[in-house]
């Protein structure tokens, strides 16, 4: 790995709480944990504040329109995959009505899903694993 390899990104992860309790999962298909589940989610971008990030992002990839201040950060995660190092700020919205997400970026994600936590797929990615040890929703 090069020297301008050897840089720590910034993630954003959204995880997007249904009134029954449900968390919104996507498979990605990208290059980067192509196959795993994991909640919506993206980079920060350069003076982006978490929570505009977290807002955008969901938007970008479901249609699912909140705003910022409807996101709360919390947590962050270290995540060191073979060829990349993010550190990954976790942000929590709770819906008080039910959505349906739309695949808004179907070369990215297959489908969208509202899943139990207790009962996710055993392949999530990194950055939602690491996220789930802290027992940040009591899981």
């Amino acid at each position: 790995m090069s020297e301008k390899e050897k840089i720590v990104r910034v993630g954003i992860g959204c995880w997007v709480e249904n009134p029954t309790g449900h968390f919104l999962f996507g498979r990605r298909l990208s290059v980067h944990g192509n196959g795993t589940w994991a909640p919506p989610g993206g980079h920060l971008n350069f003076g982006e504040m978490p929570q505009v990030c977290a807002a955008r992002e969901l938007y970008e990839e479901t249609g699912i329109r909140l705003m910022p201040n409807d996101f709360h950060v919390i947590g962050f995660t270290n995540d060191v995959f073979n060829d990349r190092h993010y550190v990954t700020i976790h942000c929590h919205a709770k819906l008080n009505y039910w959505v349906q997400p739309k695949e808004m970026e179907p070369d990215k994600c297959s489908a969208w899903y509202w899943l139990n936590l207790k009962f996710l797929p055993n392949n999530l990615f990194l950055p939602a694993q690491n996220l789930l040890k802290q027992k940040v929703f009591g899981v």
